[in-house]
């Protein structure tokens, strides 16, 4: 979960989703969330089972975002589910051990302290998500964090796989200065 790529259909453009989803992955991406909130279930489904063959062939687990039904269908590696979605006990019965995350668009700026509170408290990977970018990205060294999770810095980007290898290259150093 070292560069964690979440997808944003709103940013396609020059590329489609899965190109842009095989550049981020040429870049070091280590892990992409396919997040749609437009699509019809079967839609949803369509695009789930393309990304996560192109992740498959990178050898890079695949992840949906909050639609337990289409994670299973897909067989991806994990299911993202927030604070409003699907309680994680009811997740677990149905699709086996998962872990979620919740990140929200009204969710407040967080104290590096309290980001390496919680990261000296947990035995499970942290991974910091919002607002994050390349410029900022340095600020999170020394806090414990196993890993960023990124939508706008990388498929907003121009040369998504190049951003995605200097990305790649910041969240090491970032990592490696727990």
């Amino acid at each position: 979960m070292l560069l964690y790529a979440v997808t944003d259909r709103a940013w396609v453009g020059k590329q489609t989703l899965c190109e842009q989803v095989e550049a981020a992955l040429k870049g070091g991406c280590t892990c992409v969330q396919l997040r749609e909130k437009e699509l019809s279930d079967a839609e949803f489904l369509e695009e789930a089972i393309k990304i996560h063959e192109i992740c498959k062939h990178y050898g890079v687990p695949f992840i949906v975002n909050d639609n337990v039904d289409i994670a299973v269908k897909c067989h991806a590696e994990g299911i993202h589910v927030g604070q409003d979605d699907m309680k994680a006990s009811c997740v677990r019965e149905r699709a086996g051990a998962v872990f979620g995350s919740s990140t929200k668009q009204n969710a407040g700026a967080m104290k590096k302290e309290t980001l390496r509170s919680i990261c000296e408290a947990v035995d499970i990977p942290v991974v910091a998500i919002g607002g994050i970018n390349g410029k900022n990205l340095k600020e999170l060294s020394h806090t414990g964090i196993d890993g960023v999770a990124l939508v706008s810095a990388i498929f907003a980007a121009d040369d998504i796989e190049n951003t995605c290898r200097a990305l790649r290259n910041l969240t090491e150093e970032t990592v490696k200065s727990k």
